[in-house]
């Protein structure tokens, strides 16, 4: 009995040794070598995960960093002496990649854009479009409901007192948190350079537009006759920029807008002050003084 037992131990043991050695040689043939600075690269770098760089994770575009197939610079959410930090460590040029932020297409807040119903439901943008289609006269505008700002990873979403969801230029990683949770696709990721913007999607145009929001796009075509020739055409009743012409860009194209659809952005969006000549309630959007 006691035989067996031993016999069956010893059969274990040798069993164990060979696979143990089948492994070990397997794993000394197959390891795919990794490069350590991988790692190192990787605790530099702000660890969002944010996607800004057009990577998935901040691993991902490390290892790209080490292989040479993106520069540091690429990284928007990372500060200038961080970027030089890794540049510095891998020895390589630290290169640029223009700051990208989210914009919102509408300007239509509570003062501008008249409501048509009263909703009584979950109070989230999204919930709100699935039972009604939004409560506005525009069906194309912001709910204001603030779906954006608890969608946003940063924390860089705020809603003002008007209804619209202010972002922080400087903190936004353009992760597109925003652009996803919009139920009406109001949200866009554009480089901040990109300053004129047409803060309207109705398709409606002159009067029909107004009645339903102050700050609508009637359709008049100024900005397009106004604008360097190549940058601004319309198109269902609104003007699109093409911004591969952006050298082009110039405030002066908003100047007679009659209703603010088109304006020229410097830092955040919507920043508002009350307006003494306007009805109690009323708010005025700032404006560049070279627009003016």
């Amino acid at each position: 009995m006691m035989e067996n037992v031993l016999s069956a131990v010893a059969i274990l043991m040798g069993l164990g040794l060979v696979f143990s050695t089948i492994l070990a040689i397997a794993n000394k043939k197959l390891r795919v070598y990794e490069d350590p600075r991988i790692d190192q690269v990787e605790e530099m770098l702000p660890g969002t995960n944010c996607g800004a760089c057009g990577s998935p994770g901040c691993r991902a575009f490390a290892e790209q960093l080490v292989n040479s197939e993106a520069t540091p610079g690429g990284c928007t959410v990372s500060s200038s002496d961080n970027v030089e930090s890794i540049a510095t460590f891998l020895g390589v040029d630290p290169g640029f990649a223009e700051k990208r932020t989210a914009r919102l297409l509408c300007a239509g807040g509570k003062a501008e854009a008249r409501d048509e119903i009263e909703y009584h439901g979950v109070e989230t943008c999204r919930s709100m479009t699935v039972v009604t289609g939004g409560n506005k006269g525009c069906v194309w505008g912001c709910l204001g409901l603030g779906d954006c700002e608890l969608a946003c990873t940063f924390n860089v979403i705020t809603m003002n007192e008007n209804g619209l969801p202010v972002v922080d230029v400087n903190g936004c990683t353009a992760c597109g948190d925003c652009v996803d949770i919009c139920p009406k696709h109001l949200f866009t990721i554009m480089p901040v350079s990109q300053k004129l913007i047409v803060q309207c999607r109705s398709l409606l145009e002159g009067e029909a537009a107004e009645r339903l929001c102050s700050v609508a796009c009637n359709a008049c075509e100024r900005c397009a006759a106004d604008a360097a020739p190549g940058l601004i055409e319309m198109r269902n009743n609104l003007p699109v920029i093409n911004y591969a012409n952006n050298e082009l860009a110039h405030p002066k194209a908003t100047k007679r807008c009659p209703t603010n659809a088109i304006c020229w952005v410097e830092g955040n969006q919507f920043e508002y002050r009350k307006s003494r000549s306007l009805p109690l309630g009323r708010v005025e959007v700032f404006r560049s003084e070279e627009t003016v």
